[in-house]
């Protein structure tokens, strides 16, 4: 399970425990509201728990429940099964920056230490939580790739590694460029330590991207940090740091990279997901389609041959 899902999953846990349902009211709609008020209010603070979190809670409640009708003939029926489980609404990423608004963000990020993070995660379209897991040993700068092989989140101010959202490790091929870039963050990472001296709290082929004295980086920082840098250049318009994902997917698939490939790379476990979640850009290319296959045709006439 991914980090932050065992944070959310623990906080349903606990909503799940305070709700007192006194037996003549195990009913449908009970269990029914008790997932909408998680929805809406049970997490951390009150803040809303995630669908694919109570979606879980619904299943380990479904199969509580159907022991206790079935082995263990505590109850005549289950509640679980006439209850209306969470529905995950398909929702389309917003207004994502063009590629040339990417660049403008990256050259005022350049002048960050961080640099390296922010582009990373351009290039790669990896998660936040992904990136900074990373360590050395998951990075081949010969062979230009880097392995994701979990993620990290901060649970009750600790922080924590889990695995991806998927549950699945994967490798992203980079480019020259990136390499490049993250030669130059190890070597910088190498003049760090010598500068911290013993008060470097780093080790050996640890983290990728860590403070200046080695630690690792709570997640809250890169994505405050971005939008200071985003206010730093007065013409680029607010983005979040999870856009930069959906500006890698986005361009790849306009620019005709097959959906399962882009899957591969975003971590989805099933292309269906990729294709749900950027439909619009699907869209669009469907569009362009018929005056793709039209133009191929007219630049083929008076070619002949035979097929």
């Amino acid at each position: 399970m991914s980090s932050t899902s065992i944070r959310e999953y623990r906080s349903g846990l606990i909503a799940a425990r305070t709700v007192k349902v006194p037996p003549g009211r195990r009913s449908g709609s009970t269990i029914t509201k008790l997932y909408r008020d998680l929805l809406t209010s049970g997490g951390r603070d009150g803040q809303p728990l995630a669908v694919a979190t109570v979606t879980h809670l619904h299943a380990v409640l479904r199969k509580a429940f159907r022991d206790a009708v079935v082995v263990d003939e505590l109850v005549g029926s289950s509640p679980v099964e006439r209850a209306k489980g969470p529905r995950a609404q398909a929702q389309e990423p917003g207004t994502v920056w063009t590629v040339a608004q990417l660049r403008a963000f990256l050259a005022t990020a350049r002048r960050h230490r961080l640099f390296a993070f922010f582009h990373v995660a351009a290039y790669t379209g990896a998660r936040r939580g992904e990136l900074l897991n990373l360590r050395w040993r998951d990075i081949d700068l010969d062979g230009k790739k880097i392995t994701i092989t979990g993620s990290t989140a901060v649970i009750g101010g600790e922080q924590v590694s889990g695995t991806t959202k998927s549950g699945r490790t994967r490798a992203v091929s980079v480019d020259d460029e990136t390499i490049a870039v993250l030669r130059q963050r190890k070597a910088d990472q190498a003049s760090e330590q010598l500068k911290a001296g013993n008060s470097w709290r780093g080790i050996k082929d640890g983290y990728v991207f860590t403070t200046g004295w080695g630690e690792p980086i709570y997640p809250d920082t890169v994505t405050s940090l971005m939008t200071k840098l985003i206010h730093a250049d007065e013409q680029l318009p607010h983005a979040r740091l999870h856009d930069l994902r959906h500006l890698h997917a986005t361009t790849l698939l306009l620019s005709g990279v097959p959906v399962h490939v882009v899957a591969a790379r975003l971590g989805h476990a099933d292309p269906a997901i990729t294709l749900r979640v950027y439909a619009h850009v699907i869209r669009n290319a469907e569009a362009a389609a018929a005056d793709i296959f039209a133009d191929a045709v007219k630049g083929s006439r008076g070619q002949g041959g035979a097929c």
